[in-house]
C-alpha cells in the first residue's frame, strides 16, 4: 500500500507569532485557527494539498504538544499520512510490529478522524494516520 503525505507538522509556541513567519515563507495564507480540544492544541493549515504545513499550539502546558515543547522547544512535532481505511491501516501497522498510541481513531482537525505511531516503533519520529 502507499499512502500519500498529507501534511507536515510544527509544534510552536504561538501560532500568532509563528503564522507570519511561514506565510512569507511559503507564499501561502494559514486557514482559521481551529481548536482540537480531544488534542489540546490550536491548529492551522498553510498550503493546500499533500505536504501543506501545521502549525500546532497548545491549550496548555500540560497538553502533550505542551510537554514535547517544554522538552524540545518549537520544531517538528509529526509527519501525516492519509489513508483510506483508518482501522485498516492501524491493524496493518500493529501486525507489522509498529506500536500504535491510539488503539482506535480519534477526532482531529477538520473533522478528519487521526491516530499516532509511538516514535519508539517509527525511528523516532511521530507518525499520524488521517482519513475523512
Amino acid at each position: 500500500m502507499h499512502f500519500p503525505l498529507d501534511h507536515v507538522a510544527i509544534a510552536v509556541e504561538s501560532i500568532a507569532t509563528s503564522l507570519p513567519i511561514y506565510e512569507s515563507l511559503l507564499g501561502a495564507a494559514g486557514s482559521p485557527v481551529e481548536r482540537v480540544e480531544s488534542q489540546g492544541v490550536a491548529v492551522t493549515f498553510i498550503g493546500t494539498g499533500p505536504g501543506r504545513l501545521e502549525l500546532i499550539e497548545p491549550t496548555g502546558p500540560d497538553t502533550a504538544v505542551g510537554r514535547f515543547l517544554s522538552r524540545r522547544g518549537a520544531g517538528l512535532h509529526h509527519v501525516a499520512y492519509r489513508v483510506p481505511d483508518i482501522e485498516a491501516a492501524l491493524a496493518r501497522f500493529a501486525a507489522d510490529g509498529f506500536e500504535p498510541i491510539d488503539p482506535t481513531p480519534r477526532p482531529g482537525a477538520h473533522g478528519h478522524r487521526v491516530a499516532f505511531l509511538n516514535p519508539r516503533s517509527t525511528g523516532g519520529v511521530l507518525i499520524e494516520l488521517v482519513s475523512d
